[in-house]
């Protein structure tokens, strides 16, 4: 019988938890599994007593299905994508659907809608965050796509998506073909920001200030009731007050080697594509490629040697300036993933919704935080605003905060400590606020060694000029240059 309300395929844990959350809401799910054992596994176990019904066959899951048929793919992304679309499209119809869920790439998911919509279907990919408890009790979900697709899992998606306060779903239609999935993206380009400016402040306060694992996780509970309330400053008190069988911090016995599954790298490669100064999130994810080098780093450690300086002052005092610092560079984080939010936008033809963006991140995602309600109310301000540092809050925030943020960048250098994302952070928020820069030097080298000109202040925008600096170049030039 033709009753269920969406089939999914792919039973790894994401995929697991979405179905019993969407059973949980009432909903009808049909499951698929290439490895046909998981399938029965997963009925006879975790989904026992539910609606859950399990196929056998990719016919059998699509003969389940109401019309139009909604297909979801909760599986490893690349190839195996388009390698499940295959398997599918042969028994849908026009106007059935093919959800991606997985971590795909944004222009995969460009590709794939056009692909399908060739063929009249219809395509979502979604991003989803939240990890395993968010997929089970309420992610961040943010889809892209055919425009016509939405109303048809609108209910579904918005039902078992987070909650805000007020009962808003962290769930709304992002934008067309790849919008979803990049702005997925950006959101893990800022998760991986906000833990390494994390990891930051406490290698500040263990190594710097020589406070202990009982300080650091009482300042992480206290900051986490201000400001800086979020998940991730929640689950660092939880991490730093959790200890291994012998009673020492079992965090100290973690390898300092950060993995990455390539989200970040994505944000990183997209924005130098798109000329965004995308500097923060860049230096993070370097950071953990620079953790990855352990062998390196710890014979280096016996060779190389910094000054032997000590923390002299109030460490109490230092302590509220590193959250300062953190606060502060939070909020350039969010303002150079805004930015890239809105390049991209005006490269794809997206209507991106930015105060919408954020009341999706509000709840189910990694990166949840009441700094997001800021945002909301900043774009509900001014849903023109060119950039987050000229609302009000945030540019007060900021500037209220950079005596604490540059003595934090100070110290870590005098101290020997690396702390690239809060100074690259501090280094975007003086290059922003400079009327000139010295670029016009940069500009003049190129036009000497290559005659790439030059524009004039004293002359209109899109005028080129070159000149020939040694006598000897001539008037021949390479032409207009791009940033």
């Amino acid at each position: 019988m033709s009753t269920y309300d969406l089939g999914l395929i792919g039973l790894a844990v994401m995929g697991q938890n979405l179905v019993l959350n969407m059973d949980d809401h009432g909903y009808k799910i049909a499951v698929f599994n290439r490895t046909s054992s998981k399938t029965t596994e997963f009925l006879q176990g975790a989904a026992k007593g539910t609606q859950v019904a399990g196929a056998y066959s990719i016919p059998e899951l699509v003969s389940m299905l109401k019309r139009p048929r909604r297909v979801m793919l909760m599986v490893k992304a690349g190839k195996p994508v388009d390698d499940f679309i295959e398997m599918v499209l042969p028994y849908l119809e026009k106007g059935d659907i093919i959800i991606d869920g997985g971590n795909s790439n944004y222009q995969d998911s460009i590709r794939r809608t056009a692909y399908l919509e060739s063929k009249g279907m219809l395509f979502i990919g979604t991003g989803i965050s939240g990890g395993e408890e968010g997929a089970r009790f309420g992610p961040s979900i943010m889809p892209g796509g055919s425009l016509q697709a939405w109303p048809h899992v609108k209910e579904i998606f918005q039902s078992i998506a987070a909650k805000v306060e007020d009962g808003s779903p962290c769930c709304d239609w992002v934008g067309e073909n790849g919008a979803g999935h990049f702005v997925k993206m950006v959101h893990n380009g800022i998760e991986y920001g906000d833990m390494q400016l994390i990891s930051e402040a406490y290698h500040l306060m263990k190594d710097g200030l020589g406070l202990s694992y009982p300080e650091m996780q009482a300042t992480f509970a206290e900051w986490n009731r201000g400001k800086l309330d979020s998940y991730l400053i929640e689950i660092t008190a939880d991490i730093l007050g959790y200890r291994d069988e012998d009673g020492m911090p079992l965090v100290e016995k973690i390898l300092d080697t950060a993995g990455q599954k390539g989200t970040g790298r994505w944000t990183a490669i997209s924005a130098l594509e798109m000329g965004v100064p995308l500097t923060l999130i860049t230096e993070a994810v370097h950071s953990r490629s620079l953790s990855a080098i352990k062998e390196e780093r710890v014979h280096a450690a016996q060779v190389l040697h910094g000054l032997t300086s000590r923390f002299q002052g109030d460490a109490q005092e230092m302590v509220d300036q590193i959250r300062q610092a953190l606060y502060a560079s939070k909020i350039i984080s969010y303002t150079q993933g805004y930015m890239m939010m809105r390049a991209a936008a005006g490269e794809y033809g997206w209507n991106l919704n930015y105060g919408g963006i954020a009341l999706m991140w509000r709840g189910g995602c990694i990166i949840r935080s009441a700094f997001l309600g800021k945002i909301k109310d900043a774009f509900d301000r001014n849903p023109a605003l060119e950039n987050l540092l000229l609302d009000d809050y945030f540019r007060n925030e900021v500037v209220d905060a950079q005596a604490a943020w540059r003595s934090v960048v100070g110290q870590a250098v005098a101290l020997g400590i690396p702390a690239p994302a809060m100074s690259s952070a501090l280094a975007f928020f003086d290059g922003y606020r400079q009327a000139k820069l010295p670029a016009n030097l940069i500009q003049a080298q190129r036009d000497y060694f290559g005659a790439h000109t030059y524009e004039r202040i004293d002359k209109p925008r899109g005028e080129f000029f070159h000149t020939n600096w040694t006598g000897m170049g001539g008037d021949v030039t390479a032409g207009s240059y791009g940033a």
